[in-house]
């Protein structure tokens, strides 16, 4: 495992009122993600969760992936998710196009069926992005600050 970059302080300052598990889970699974796909930008949102956003671009219509934290779950969101391939059926919801797997602990997501989704999440962004992106690797924070 890489050592995944810093989390930004606008999006720590609030991850700090979660409990710590669901802290450690974030945390651990923000990694898998960021080992899988270093070079992808983080979008970091604070509205109805407290959200980083995986995306191959500065734009969120370009995401594969996302983390909602809200007060007592973590989700494993897949932005495109109705339009993947799940065989192995990992993905619940009833939207549009957002599907996500529940994650209670790492057994959730640290095996090869979720990697796999991930993965093939990746390519289906890579493949529908409008334009190459300029931005690699980046960390953006959408948190509005209160002054």
């Amino acid at each position: 495992m890489n050592h995944p970059r810093h989390i930004h302080p606008d999006f720590l300052q609030l991850l700090e009122f979660k409990n710590q598990p669901l802290i450690d889970l974030f945390k651990d699974l923000r990694a898998f993600i960021l080992d899988i796909y270093p070079d992808s930008n983080e979008l970091l949102y604070h509205t109805h969760a407290l959200t980083a956003v995986f995306s191959i671009s500065e734009k969120l219509s370009d995401a594969f992936c996302m983390l909602p934290i809200y007060t007592n779950h973590v989700n494993l969101g897949f932005n495109k998710g109705t339009l993947l391939a799940d065989p192995h059926q990992l993905l619940t919801g009833t939207g549009n196009l957002i599907r996500h797997i529940p994650v209670a602990n790492p057994s959730d997501y640290r095996n090869s069926q979720v990697k796999d989704l991930i993965q093939a999440a990746i390519n289906f962004a890579i493949a529908d992005m409008d334009k190459p992106t300029k931005s690699v690797g980046k960390t953006i924070s959408k948190i509005k600050k209160n002054l």
